[in-house]
């Protein structure tokens, strides 16, 4: 059974959301989004996505003539009309996708593409990487310079994620990619944010050139709750290479410890102390221990329950 969208105005199975092929976000990339999670169902830190959603949406100049309320509301309501479809044991994401609509150039007035799109989370592809470790690896494909493209706005210009997905796969089909602002400081890997721990302080790079993530401003909630020192500071490769712990954080996973960096080995126990300390006060704010949901998900047997 399809999911339900809202899509310009109106709640529609996901498989009838069709966009127009002259629309600018599918030509061009002129497009904001943002995306949340639920941790049994239950809403994860929506308002603070949106609050990042309308920044973006104001600073790309695309009005909905939808303040972050009606954002809100609309989001929270998709969720309680696909609730019924929730895999037992699963969880959803939810995202809000703003183009500027099927115009020839961006002076076109044309009304915006509006949606809202729920899908299927599952947790249980995440049980190798929280045991023991994914393989991180600094590729050659770089962050945007906030020069050329402000690094705060969360946009659909993602070719160079494509680029360096491709690259990390060169070296390891199941490693995750790491980029770097051009001078040598680590920026971002394509879906979140990096930390090191180093002689029991936690960091995590600059957002000069990096998206700041939301699980980022929650870790450094965590870190302050937990009395870990953490700090915001350019990073560089041989700064992961040295470090005591690694690990990447979003809202998908939240945090995903690194066993390997370039193919080096990081030592000592996999998650870290500090890591696994974080796992844990995460799990407790949200009310779901992350290892635990991801043992015991199974994926049903409907496709149309597992597709993204």
């Amino acid at each position: 059974m399809s999911l339900i969208s809202y899509f310009n105005g109106e709640y529609i199975p996901e498989r009838d959301c069709i966009v127009h092929v002259t629309d600018r976000g599918f030509r061009y990339g002129d497009a904001v989004f943002d995306i949340q999670r639920t941790f049994n169902g239950k809403p994860f830190r929506v308002r603070e996505h949106l609050e990042r959603f309308m920044r973006s949406l104001k600073y790309a100049r695309l009005d909905t003539g939808l303040d972050i309320d009606d954002w809100e509301n609309l989001t929270l309501g998709l969720l309680e009309k696909n609730e019924h479809l929730r895999v037992p044991g699963g969880d959803f994401f939810i995202g809000q996708y703003v183009s500027r609509g099927a115009g020839k150039d961006a002076l076109d007035p044309v009304k915006p593409t509006i949606v809202i799109r729920p899908w299927h989370l599952q947790p249980s592809k995440w049980t190798g990487g929280y045991k023991n470790g994914v393989h991180g690896v600094i590729v050659k494909t770089l962050s945007y310079a906030p020069s050329a493209l402000e690094s705060r706005v969360k946009h659909d210009n993602r070719l160079n994620f494509a680029l360096a997905a491709l690259e990390a796969a060169d070296v390891d089909r199941e490693s995750y990619p790491i980029l770097t602002d051009g001078n040598g400081n680590i920026t971002e890997n394509i879906q979140g944010n990096v930390w090191i721990v180093k002689d029991g302080v936690l960091k995590t790079p600059t957002n000069r050139s990096s998206l700041a993530g939301d699980a980022q401003k929650l870790i450094f909630e965590l870190a302050k709750n937990l009395s870990i020192e953490a700090k915001s500071e350019d990073i560089q490769a041989y700064d992961m290479y040295t470090a005591d712990e690694l690990f990447f954080s979003n809202t998908a996973y939240c945090l995903m410890p690194i066993s390997k960096m370039d193919n080096r080995p990081i030592e000592g126990n996999i998650p870290g102390p500090i890591t696994s300390q974080l796992m844990a006060a995460w799990g407790e704010r949200a009310g779901v221990d992350l290892i635990d949901q991801a043992n015991s998900y199974k994926a049903p047997d409907d496709p149309d329950l597992v597709t993204n």
